[in-house]
């Protein structure tokens, strides 16, 4: 798939993000290069090669979504709208148009799929039923990226790689040698590659200078415009010396950056949070309250924790906010950040997630 190319730039800046990996220019997502591996493998294996142009949608899908969470003052995640808009939305769909079955990807996840028989399961209308376990290498599991999935959508998927760890993936490639045996783990935003956030965002959002201030309200230095920084962020602050600063807040209507002085500083915690858009792999909402595990963050520990229902607004006692949780944690959580997701765990099997909105 091409998802990023010149083609879907609005300046010359975002140009040179996708003009291929070189000495002069390490970012940027190297499609063609990607496109030329799979063309190989599929060659070595003796099957099929197709390629297919999703540079207008993922502009649409992804990159508008991307930019318009930083202009709201959120830090969204661009891998997640990826796999739900183009490859389990769009891709899938033109591989079953085509008159494919399933179709296959390299997320170190597992699907596990269970046969209802003739029970008459009435939420899946006698039809098996799919769940998502975490891939058997701790270090590569994905299942945090795929809560979006549904049933729909994993009645088709393949996760052939998620039995293994990523040592053994690389062994079976160099058996079968395998062009991209020795290819590099790709890092980055999904098929931008790796691109400087704040830098990207930048040539997208004018922003205005501001004021930093201090949890005590002490004014320290200014900020180079709120939509660029992000909760926990301690990096590009620009304040010097002595203990380290890190954002715990941004406030639009005064255009103030907040920030808060040491790693430990009690205003960089939390222990609840609300989450909505929320998706469940059964596709049915759990029976609620419900505990279990969850990470706010990819490669985050699980997390203990317990999900309620949303109170109603005091403005609004007689209605019950839709589609939304609260997330109740065991322990104190570091730099909850909305607008990224949340998932959720019981033990091996991921069972959904939510964009993370309020912290109280």
């Amino acid at each position: 798939m091409k998802c990023w190319s010149p083609e879907t730039s609005i300046n010359q800046g975002a140009l040179r993000l996708c003009s291929g990996q070189s000495d002069s220019n390490p970012i940027g997502c190297g499609w063609e290069r990607d496109e030329e591996d799979a063309r190989q493998v599929a060659s070595k294996l003796a099957i099929p090669f197709y390629s297919w142009d999703f540079t207008k949608e993922y502009r649409e899908k992804v990159i508008d979504y991307f930019l318009d969470g930083y202009k709201k003052g959120i830090t969204p995640n661009p891998d997640i709208e990826c796999n739900r808009e183009i490859k389990f939305g769009m891709f899938l769909e033109k591989v079953l148009v085509m008159g494919g079955d399933k179709i296959a990807t390299g997320h170190y996840v597992r699907i596990r799929e269970r046969d209802t028989g003739d029970k008459g399961d009435r939420r899946n209308k006698g039809e098996n039923v799919y769940s998502l376990l975490k891939g058997v290498d701790g270090n590569k599991d994905q299942s945090y990226f795929l809560w979006t999935l549904t049933q729909k959508q994993l009645k088709h998927c393949l996760f052939p790689v998620g039995d293994y760890t990523k040592p053994e993936i690389r062994k079976i490639a160099a058996k079968w040698d395998l062009p991209v045996k020795d290819k590099p783990d790709s890092q980055g935003i999904c098929f931008m590659g790796k691109v400087n956030v704040e830098d990207f965002l930048k040539q997208y959002i004018k922003s205005k200078l501001g004021k930093i201030l201090t949890t005590d309200g002490e004014v320290i230095g200014e900020h180079d415009g709120l939509e660029t920084y992000t909760i926990g962020q301690r990096r590009g602050i620009k304040i010097g010396g002595g203990i380290p600063y890190f954002v715990i807040g941004k406030d639009f209507k005064k255009n103030e950056l907040i920030v808060a002085k040491g790693r430990k500083n009690e205003a960089l915690f939390e222990k609840e949070l609300i989450a909505s858009d929320l998706s469940w792999i059964s596709g049915e909402e759990p029976k609620l309250p419900l505990k279990c595990q969850a990470k706010i963050r990819y490669r985050q520990p699980d997390q203990e924790c317990r999900i309620i229902e949303n109170p109603p607004s005091p403005r609004l006692r007689r209605t019950k906010e839709k589609n939304q949780i609260k997330v109740i944690f065991k322990e104190s959580q570091r730099a909850i950040t909305p607008g990224q997701s949340i998932v959720f765990y019981k033990g091996e099997e991921m069972i959904g997630g939510g964009i993370i909105g309020s912290l109280k």
